[in-house]
């Protein structure tokens, strides 16, 4: 549907009394499509000044339009309110629905809301939709969810394929906001079902992704009911897989804060913990099954910031100590494959023996997938640090070079 109703739309051929306001109206329907307001509303004028015809309500719609397309936005609400008054069942709706736009436009929610109640009033179907799409997102924006959700679940039962999803989307999204997913869903499937997905694939990703987002707030609400309130007694078979799922779900709306308090209640609780633990753990790199875990110093670490959602910071803070770490012995092994050697046999000896120790610790993230990044980058830097427009290392610099005897 239009956002502005026509002014006039084409006029039936008339005879009798109709003829001459029929005429004047289909020659002022001219004049405004050629841009000339000022001769259409005159003769829009001309058809109303004839009293009760049968083209009075189109005449006075006609003459909002052009007199809004003019400027004159409350001359052009009067003659919207003259077309109402006539109680036209075609042109009375329009006239509503384009004296409400008039009100929105001018940022007006108190004067657009009995406007569109006006075309709900006409009751001709073909405007029911956007009225009903309107009133419910007035009556949402002033705190009404009662009176909104009623609308928006009449605008859907419409079929209406282009209002019936939007006010689909609309009411799931305040169903979600106040706990409601099972709610949310029969709604979205009520509004998928209007909507062609060929000729409109975005509308249909738009609540489909909200479907989702219903599905797994619902989820979240199930896997919460098994654990039961805090301090409950959690299921031994079940009640790991549920902390797992919950605490993993989660952060997807956005509730992080929720999921660590999850995983920290799961791994308090003594008769599960062990579990939960290796589902927490479930991501991890595989462990040699006799290596101790326990004698690695950062795995109490990693398995807290799982836990609370911070592995990316706990990373970036990693690779930057890395990094820095790699950077002091690089440099240092660098001067060294080209500088002099000491005076003295131990001297010397003891520098060379320095050397390949710090050989085989720049190679070591050579065994990585983020090692040649990390090779790259100091290159880079170094080459940057010597103010040198060429290479300061030579290609495949640590690798190429032969590596130190142990």
């Amino acid at each position: 549907m239009s956002d502005t109703p026509d002014a006039a739309g084409p006029t039936p051929g008339a005879a009798g009394p109709a003829a001459e306001p029929a005429r004047l109206c289909e020659e002022a329907r001219r004049l405004a499509e050629a841009g000339e307001a000022g001769p259409a509303a005159a003769l829009f004028e001309r058809v109303l000044a004839l009293g009760d015809t049968p083209l009075r309500a189109q005449a006075a719609l006609g003459l909002a339009v052009v007199l809004d397309d003019a400027g004159d936005v409350e001359a052009a609400r009067e003659a919207d309110r003259e077309a109402i008054a006539t109680g036209d069942p075609e042109y009375g709706p329009r006239a509503a629905y384009h004296l409400a736009l008039t009100h929105e436009r001018a940022g007006d929610p108190g004067g657009a809301a009995p406007a569109w109640q006006a075309v709900l009033d006409f009751g001709n179907p073909a405007y029911l939709p956007p009225a009903l799409l309107a009133l419910a997102r007035l009556a949402d924006d002033a705190g009404d969810f009662d009176t909104a959700r009623g609308h928006w679940e009449e605008a859907v039962a419409t079929r209406d394929a282009e209002y019936g999803p939007l006010a689909a989307h609309d009411l799931a999204q305040r169903l979600l906001e106040r706990g409601e997913p099972a709610r949310a869903l029969r709604i979205l499937t009520a509004g998928l079902r209007l909507i062609d997905r060929e000729s409109a694939p975005y509308a249909y990703a738009r609540l489909a992704v909200a479907l989702g987002i219903a599905y797994l707030d619902q989820a979240i609400g199930a896997f919460g009911a098994a654990l039961g309130e805090p301090g409950a007694a959690t299921d031994g078979d079940v009640g790991p897989l549920a902390v797992e799922l919950l605490a993993r779900t989660l952060p997807l709306r956005g509730r992080g804060a929720e999921a660590r308090e999850v995983w920290r209640r799961g791994l308090a609780d003594p008769g599960v913990a062990g579990q939960v633990r290796a589902r927490l753990r479930r991501d991890f790199a595989a462990e040699d099954e006799d290596a101790d875990t326990a004698d690695l110093w950062w795995e109490p670490v990693v398995e807290q910031s799982v836990a609370e959602g911070t592995l990316p910071a706990l990373a970036g803070e990693a690779f930057g100590a890395l990094d820095h770490m790699y950077a002091l012995l690089a440099v240092r092994y660098a001067e060294g494959a080209s500088g002099g050697q000491p005076a003295g046999a131990g001297e010397a000896r003891e520098a060379r023996e320095a050397h390949e120790v710090m050989g085989r610790a720049v190679r070591v993230p050579s065994g990585y997938a983020w090692g040649p990044l990390l090779h790259e980058s100091f290159a880079e830097r170094l080459r940057l640090a010597m103010g040198s427009s060429d290479p300061a290392l030579p290609p495949g610099w640590p690798d190429a070079e032969p590596v130190p005897e142990t």
